[in-house]
């Protein structure tokens, strides 16, 4: 049974809207043997409500956190003893409005670090695993916020040998998400704070520990970012041209490697089997207007499973076409990447090189319980991928997950002996269009939607 133990009461009450709330979703028997389940409800709120609508599985916790902008996250936590930590039913409910699902499950599906000079290559997610023993505790020194207990086998995934043990293994913090929103017009300054709710766990792979963590934004975002800090290995060395000198001289040379994440999100969003994905990109015309160069912006539908690679001013955004919201718009969630740094699995060129392209930065498939990692996956679907976008070949894409590759290229410096400053990678999940305005429009700004016919007595420009 989980235990929630609360850190810094008074900065976490300047920060939140309401109180975190976990409730652990077990067998009746633990149940009735753990009555104060749910700790630290001094604002249950709205989320007390949407918990107690949460359909959890045995073993996974419930969460919850009510936020600055009025609205709430919830979701069922777990931890699986390969892929770490495993968020389920997600749940994002905006102010004076019913929850809604946009995440039916969600997590890393492989961490791949292969090293320059080609000596080396682990495949961390399927080979050692993020769960498990490989899943450290958690103090306060890395969680200010709170801790919460789950269990974890001491063996494998418990089944045969060994032990539950209940261990303090995720942090659930809420931050100062920074400045929300500024506007000054006619002498009226409008401005407003945010809170971020940041849940995190830490996992130790050889010398490497890695934080996997998800930011909840007050806006209705979700932020996966993988950090890593440990120490860098010290049987992993080789010469100026595969890695960088760390300690006196030019003598000892830190193998430059890199870390290719893949994040897997089945999306909840307008029920299974309802979906769309589209592509935007924005393109210049090579023409000009009277002041500037005409852009233009289109959709492109994805209508089956399939890759792609980002390039600039690309996104992607899996919408559901039968949920609209009060202006009469799609809702939908845009996944932006951002810059990073591409990268081709090994596995996946090995075995699909002469198929042609091997490196993508996202691809979406339809869910299939037999999906599980990106490469090296088990089963008569596919070996990753790659194998699960040419299996469906044909399909209608409509019941989407997404596979999310992200890639960080380390190139070791002295400042990371010892140990080593945490370096992140990740993406954005951002809403779009899932409310008509925003969650907490101002009162002085609830009647602007749309184009004014009257700004503070302008009127917009003739044509525009």
């Amino acid at each position: 049974m989980s235990e929630l133990v609360n850190k810094s009461l008074l900065r976490t009450a300047s920060l939140l809207a309401g109180a975190a709330v976990l409730v652990s979703c077990q067998s009746s028997s633990a149940a009735n043997d753990q009555s104060t389940a749910v700790r630290a409800q001094a604002d249950q709120g709205v989320t007390s409500r949407v918990i107690s609508e949460l359909s959890c599985s045995e073993g996974s916790e419930a969460l919850g956190q009510d936020m600055t902008s009025g609205a709430n996250w919830s979701m069922c936590f777990s931890v699986d003893i390969k892929l770490g930590m495993v968020l389920e039913n997600v749940t994002f409910t905006p102010p004076n409005a019913e929850p809604m699902e946009i995440i039916d499950s969600m997590s890393l599906s492989q961490l791949e670090v292969p090293y320059d000079d080609g000596g080396r290559s682990t495949s961390d997610i399927t080979s050692a695993g993020f769960g498990g023993g490989n899943m450290h505790s958690l103090t306060e020194i890395e969680c200010p916020g709170t801790l919460v207990s789950h269990g974890i086998p001491t063996i494998g995934d418990g089944s045969k040998y060994g032990e539950i043990e209940s261990r303090p293994v995720l942090c659930s913090d809420t931050v100062d998400g920074g400045l929300s929103y500024r506007s000054a017009e006619v002498g009226q300054l409008l401005a407003k704070r945010k809170n971020d709710w940041q849940l995190s766990t830490v996992s130790k792979v050889g010398w490497y520990e890695y934080l996997n963590q998800v930011t909840f934004g007050a806006d209705g975002s979700i932020r996966p970012a993988l950090g890593a800090t440990g120490d860098l290995s010290p049987v992993d060395y080789s010469d100026a041209e595969h890695g960088a000198a760390v300690g006196e001289g030019e003598e000892h040379h830190a193998s430059s490697h890199s870390h290719n994440a893949v994040w897997k999100i089945h999306w909840a969003l307008g029920g299974t089997g309802a979906q769309q994905v589209e592509q935007y990109d924005t393109k210049d015309t090579n023409e000009s207007g009277e002041q500037s160069p005409i852009v233009e912006g289109n959709y492109t539908k994805i209508g089956e499973p399939a890759t792609a690679q980002w390039t600039d001013a690309r996104w992607w955004k899996v919408s559901a076409p039968g949920m609209l919201n009060a202006d009469g718009h799609v809702m939908s969630y845009e996944i932006d990447m951002g810059k990073t740094d591409g990268f081709s699995f090994i596995d996946d060129e090995k075995n699909h090189g002469a198929d042609g392209e091997t490196d993508y930065d996202v691809a979406f498939t339809n869910a299939d319980d037999c999906h599980i990692y990106a490469t090296y996956n088990r089963g008569t679907c596919g070996r990753g991928v790659l194998d699960f976008v040419k299996n469906q070949s044909g399909e209608k894409l409509q019941d989407v997950v997404s596979w999310v590759a992200v890639g960080y290229h380390h190139v070791p410096r002295d400042e990371e002996q010892s140990p080593m400053e945490v370096h992140w990678q990740g993406f954005t999940m951002v809403p779009r269009d899932l409310t008509a305005q925003r969650l907490d429009v101002p009162e002085e700004r609830s009647e602007l939607n749309g184009r004014p016919e009257d700004w503070q007595g302008q009127l917009p420009p003739e044509g525009n």
